[in-house]
């Protein structure tokens, strides 16, 4: 049972990474390799502002912020450099590695005897494991509430139309290199949170905690897509919460199966793999009744 929370409780705090790269993969179209290096210097920041004895709510605010500078040097780099959107990511992110070594002053720090987010009175007196759930719950809730309101805007549809069609969106006088980088700093803000919630709730905070977290988001989404089918915008955002929940507990029983923590990357690859691929497994073993042409599919 602590096993089956202490899953749902990181599914929760790790759903912040799906909804984050959500904004850009699937809304903005824009391939961000950027997370990778977001993520541990959101935890890099958090941690070592919080041993230097700054309050952890104040520290956690201040990895938002180190992110979506990161996100605002892609999102130059792209639409002012021209340089295309995979290699902006992966040059932010390499020298992102740099600059978490600067911030840490050694590859990683210890929070042990310090003040977090999940060592309050409040989350001390839950049972074990559901602090995290708890704080996911609130996070998760407060930022699918604004991203929903934010996307019902004017300023939101134009965000939407940029992605689905660039060139019509500029005809429509939509500042599109400007809704780019918006969408790369709130999409990396929220990455940032996300690496100081996961750092706070671990202990600690690692360089190379960053190593994959890519994946990890993708898993989320896809899942999401997969297990509940064709959604509305706003019903996708809850989806990926909830496919980061089940890529949790997938991962728990495939741990339970004996596999070793070592494989998890490889694991994560295979998932992921596999979940992009059933809608032509799906359509090659003729899973899926053909729709006639004239009638629509609740016909």
């Amino acid at each position: 049972m602590n096993l089956m929370v202490s899953a749902i409780g990181q599914g929760l705090l790790w759903a912040l990474l799906g909804l984050g790269l959500y904004l850009t993969f699937r809304i903005l179209d824009f391939c961000d390799m950027t997370v990778e290096g977001t993520f541990p210097l959101g935890a890099a920041t958090a941690v070592t502002a919080i041993s230097h004895g700054i309050n952890p709510l104040l520290a956690t605010l201040l990895a938002i912020g180190a992110g979506m500078l990161a996100g605002l040097v892609t999102g130059l780099l792209y639409t002012k450099g021209k340089i295309p959107s995979l290699l902006a990511g992966i040059l932010t992110m390499t020298a992102i590695y740099s600059v978490n070594l600067r911030i840490m002053g050694k590859s990683n720090i210890s929070l042990l005897g310090k003040p977090t987010l999940f060592n309050g009175r409040f989350m001390t007196s839950l049972p074990q494991y559901f602090d995290s759930v708890v704080m996911g719950i609130i996070i998760i809730a407060v930022i699918t509430i604004l991203m929903v309101l934010f996307l019902a805007t004017d300023y939101g549809q134009a965000f939407i139309a940029t992605g689905d069609n660039p060139t019509m969106a500029k005809s429509l006088g939509i500042h599109t290199d400007k809704m780019i980088i918006v969408g790369l700093m709130v999409s990396n803000g929220m990455v940032g949170l996300c690496g100081a919630l996961i750092a706070q709730n671990n202990g600690y905070a690692d360089i190379n905690m960053g190593i994959g977290t890519i994946v990890i988001a993708l898993a989320s989404i896809i899942i999401g897509e997969v297990a509940f089918g064709e959604l509305t915008l706003n019903q996708r955002l809850v989806a990926v919460t909830l496919g980061s929940i089940i890529y949790r507990i997938i991962l728990l029983v495939v741990l339970q199966l004996g596999f070793s923590a070592n494989d998890l990357n490889l694991i994560s690859s295979v998932v992921l793999a596999i979940c992009m691929m059933l809608p032509q497994l799906e359509q090659h073993l003729h899973l899926k009744k053909p729709i006639l042409k004239g009638v629509r599919p609740h016909e």
